[in-house]
């Protein structure tokens, strides 16, 4: 007999289907085609075992399974399970009446037990696509799978449950979530706050600034200074993810493995923070089986790299195009997948290889031209994408010891969530643009360029600084930032009538001299004098 069973495999991001047909007859013969990996191949030890010890009759006749489309690779074990349907149904054991309306994932253990498998939301998202009406995944996944509505999740531990399911013999009822509900219901909470960052106003104020923007931002200072502590808090002043971002946030964390086990949906936005003995596969994505690598899984969050000049050169300049088009293509010989990538880049580094240069208190140990050498490490090109660079110097005694808690990410959180709405109405008609962070040399001149005052200003410093070309557009945007944190201080409360035609006003509002000149105080790798004024 001839059966078909439904499945699904990953590339990318994304599913796509698989049909397992499955051939028994008259034979001694078991073979699986299709362009099948090693732990494909390997599930025919596996799948009998399982048989076995589901009460069943491993069929001792000839089976030939074939995976379509056949000239795709198919990796993993998620296959296990409809395989081992397949090869019962072929032989008569279980009924093919059903097996149309489902599409089936899972590993088997040699017991019969139906083991987690990454990838199941996007699995689940193809499946209601493709007009199935019910969906089989490991009881370990199924509430990572109901997420997608429209399709009945059925979560199975043992073979056995699979095969009764099938049969109509089942008490097994499907998962049911109501996604939004629960999502509205789980709000996003924070073991860290940034009440709890002493002294540090102007860093405070910098990160703000960021976030407001969707801006990237390096800090530089000594060893102790609160760099680690205030980016862990980054985070927490995030506008918080809407549905549509934790579902693709989710999907990239399914497919790599992330996911704890028994969630539903992220809440948080991701903060990745990789070692700087990364490997650019490891930073990019890739590898035999393709997998995300940190800058997707970083994607809708924040990717903060500690100590930003020991990370190898080629492991940073990886970095430059996804900064720039929020995406990232993984060609291979054998295959090509896309990841989104749109992050925000937080870095930090010390001045100079001791860490100490410049510091008010404590003598640079480094050689002549180490400084140099060590700030060298970190290329123009990446650099012109990092719109704030901020030194920091360590915290006084007195703000140490000061036992008032300082503002709230609550409060700062609010401020940059109503700047966000300004941006929002402001770029609604443009393609691919959503921050400040975005703008392209049209949108710099349309909604980001100073009075003549701020023009004059920017004109001043940018020459008597000896500033670069490049730092231009760059205070341009992060100028436009800071004056849409002026207007949404100013905005009435979100219930109040005028709120809305307080944000379309806002749009518009002019970049003023005050803001070009706090613009100009975030770009001091950009000065000629560099490393003097600490």
């Amino acid at each position: 007999m001839l059966t078909k069973i439904y499945s699904a495999s990953i590339q990318g991001i994304d599913a796509f289907p698989v049909t397992i047909e499955t051939l028994g007859e008259k034979g001694a013969l078991f073979s699986i085609v299709g362009l099948p990996d090693t732990a494909v191949k390997e599930s025919q030890q596996r799948i009998a075992s399982a048989i076995v010890h589901s009460g069943a009759q491993f069929p001792h006749r000839r089976t030939i399974i074939n995976l379509a489309p056949a000239d795709v690779k198919k990796e993993g074990a998620s296959f296990d399970l409809p395989m081992a349907l397949g090869v019962l149904s072929a032989h008569g054991e279980v009924p093919p009446d059903n097996l149309a309306d489902y599409m089936i994932m899972g590993e088997l253990s040699l017991d019969g037990s139906v083991l987690p498998v990454r990838g199941v939301l996007p699995m689940a998202i193809k499946a209601r696509e493709m007009g199935f009406k019910r969906l089989m995944v490991p009881e370990a996944n199924v509430t990572e799978a109901a997420v997608v509505n429209k399709v009945e999740v059925f979560g199975v531990k043992h073979l056995s449950e699979a095969i009764a399911l099938l049969k109509n013999e089942s008490t097994l009822r499907p998962t049911v979530m109501d996604t939004r509900a629960i999502f509205a219901a789980e709000s996003a909470t924070y073991d860290m706050d940034f009440s709890e960052v002493k002294g540090q106003e102007v860093v405070k104020r910098a990160f703000e600034v960021a976030c407001a923007g969707g801006h990237n931002i390096l800090m530089i200072g000594p060893p102790g200074a609160g760099k680690s502590m205030m980016a862990k808090r980054l985070p927490t002043i995030l506008p918080p993810l809407s549905l549509g971002e934790a579902l693709e946030t989710t999907k990239i964390h399914s497919v790599a493995g992330k996911l704890q086990r028994g969630s539903m949906l992220m809440t948080k936005r991701p903060f990745r923070t990789p070692h700087h003995t990364v490997s650019p596969v490891a930073m990019v994505g890739g590898g035999t089986n393709p997998m995300p690598g940190e800058i997707s899984l970083a994607h809708n969050g924040v990717l903060f790299l500690d100590e930003f000049p020991e990370f190898p050169r080629q492991v940073l300049e990886v970095l430059r195009q996804p900064i720039e088009d929020r995406t990232i293509t993984v060609a291979r010989a054998k295959y090509t997948v896309n990841y989104p990538a749109s992050f925000m880049l937080v870095a930090s580094m010390n001045p100079c290889p001791c860490g100490y240069y410049g510091h008010p208190k404590k003598q640079c140990t480094c050689l002549p031209g180490q400084v140099n050498k060590y700030m060298n490490k970190i290329s123009g090109p990446l650099l012109d994408r990092i719109d704030l660079q901020i030194e920091i110097q360590p915290v006084e005694f007195d703000d140490m010891a000061n036992t008032q808690p300082a503002e709230s990410s609550e409060f700062i959180r609010e401020r940059v969530i109503k700047a966000r709405l300004i941006q929002q109405e402001r770029f609604k008609g443009e393609k691919g643009v959503y921050s400040n962070s975005q703008m392209n040399t049209r949108l710099l001149r349309k909604y980001a360029w100073p009075d003549t005052a701020g023009l004059a200003k920017l004109k001043d410093r940018m020459e008597k600084l000896n500033m670069s070309a490049r730092a231009f557009d760059r205070i341009l945007r992060v100028a436009r930032t800071i004056a849409d944190l002026e207007s949404a201080n100013n905005l009435p409360a979100s219930d109040s009538p005028d709120f809305q035609h307080a944000i379309t006003a806002a749009v518009s509002a002019p970049v003023l001299s005050h803001h070009i000149a706090e613009a100009i105080g975030y770009r001091n790798l950009d000065r000629s004098d560099y490393g003097t004024s600490f």
